[in-house]
C-alpha cells in the first residue's frame, strides 16, 4: 500500500506533506519510547505514535521513516508540522486508536 493509498483508505488528516505519496509503505510500527523506534521501527513504513513533539520528526529521519500517523485525535504541534514539512516526512493524524490504525493496516496488507 502506497502512503496515498493509506490516506484515502483510511481517512487520514494531512498535517504535513511528505515528499513522495506513492512510496509503497513496508509495514507499520507502534511505540511511543523514541529509542526503540529508532532501534526497531521499520525504514520505509509507517509509525503510529501519540508523541506529538518535534523530535518525532528527528526520529523518523534517524530510522528511514517517511510517514508518522498521531493516533487518538492527538493533535501535531506546529514545530512538528514545519519540521516534517521541511523535511519530507507525512505527518498524519486519526481519531482512531493506535491499535485499530495498525490492524486495518495489517488486514490491507493480507
Amino acid at each position: 500500500m502506497t502512503i496515498r493509498e493509506m490516506i484515502d483508505r483510511f481517512s487520514l488528516r494531512v498535517e504535513a506533506e511528505g515528499s513522495d505519496g506513492g512510496q509503497t509503505l513496508a509495514g507499520c510500527y507502534i511505540g511511543d519510547l523514541l529509542s526503540r523506534v529508532i532501534s526497531r521501527g521499520r525504514p520505509g513504513g509507517v509509525w503510529i505514535t501519540i508523541m506529538n513533539n518535534v523530535n518525532v520528526a528527528a526520529v523518523a529521519l534517524l530510522a528511514d521513516i517517511p510517514c508518522i500517523v498521531l493516533a487518538e485525535g492527538v493533535e501535531p504541534s506546529q514545530e512538528l508540522r514545519e519540521k516534517c514539512a521541511d523535511e519530507g516526512i507525512f505527518l498524519l493524524s486519526s481519531e482512531r486508536s493506535a491499535y485499530e490504525l495498525a490492524a486495518a493496516f495489517a488486514r490491507a496488507q493480507a
